[in-house]
């Protein structure tokens, strides 16, 4: 007898293409949506600011090389 297949969870994340102000952008960033919890009033823009900087700093620590600051960030 054949499994059934388990049925897919819903996406654990959000995507945002960031802007940076030497004018790099980058495309499609994932940000855990554990980390976009609004309860305590902060907007989605600001926590996907604080999170893809924490990104960009654990980056920086392994490649050396640091990101210009984020200009804009636009959710996908």
């Amino acid at each position: 007898m054949a499994r059934k297949k388990p049925k897919g969870k819903l996406a654990g994340f959000s995507t945002f293409n960031v802007t940076y102000e030497d004018g790099m952008v980058t495309s499609n960033r994932r940000v855990s949506s554990e980390l976009l919890d609004q309860s305590f009033g902060d907007s989605l823009q600001a926590l996907a600011r604080t999170a893809i900087e924490d990104q960009d700093n654990e980056i920086a620590q392994r490649s050396g090389q640091r990101r210009a600051r984020i200009k804009s960030i636009a959710e996908v």
